[in-house]
């Protein structure tokens, strides 16, 4: 019985995570996923927000995506994201003025164009900040 699988985490600038993992959780369209070994073959979009991948050893990887494709095979996990990063590599300062931004253009209630990419802008920017808060839960315990 397998009690790992392979995980690829990609975006379109660079591979992010390729490793064994025991769990991957993904916030999909419909709702949080929970990915282990031996699960059922499914392709499903994600939507910003979280990816945590369980390692072997129980130490926990916390990514933020901006939305992308979640693919399950038989032995490999794949995020296809547009975009990913790692929480230990965001830039707290630049994401808070990023969400001041979309905050102030969704308030001034631009151009139609202006509010859907303030909108998307808002929505990454959140995921962003709720990785670093997780992950500066988890270095707690």
């Amino acid at each position: 019985m397998t009690s790992t699988f392979r995980c690829d985490i990609v975006s379109a600038e660079e591979e992010i995570y390729h490793g064994d993992a025991v769990l991957l959780v993904a916030t999909g369209e419909l709702g949080e996923l929970g990915i282990s070994p031996r699960h059922a073959p499914l392709i499903t979009r994600l939507k910003p927000g979280k990816v945590v991948v369980t390692l072997p050893d129980g130490e926990q990887l916390d990514f933020a995506v901006s939305g992308g494709i979640l693919e399950v095979q038989p032995q490999v996990v794949t995020v296809l994201a547009d975009s990913a990063i790692r929480a230990q590599d965001i830039d707290e300062a630049a994401v808070r003025a990023a969400k001041e931004e979309a905050e102030r253009i969704l308030a001034n209630r631009g151009e139609q164009m202006e509010v859907a990419e303030a909108q998307a802008q808002l929505a990454e920017v959140m995921a962003q900040l709720q990785a670093l808060e997780r992950m500066r839960k988890n270095m707690k315990h």
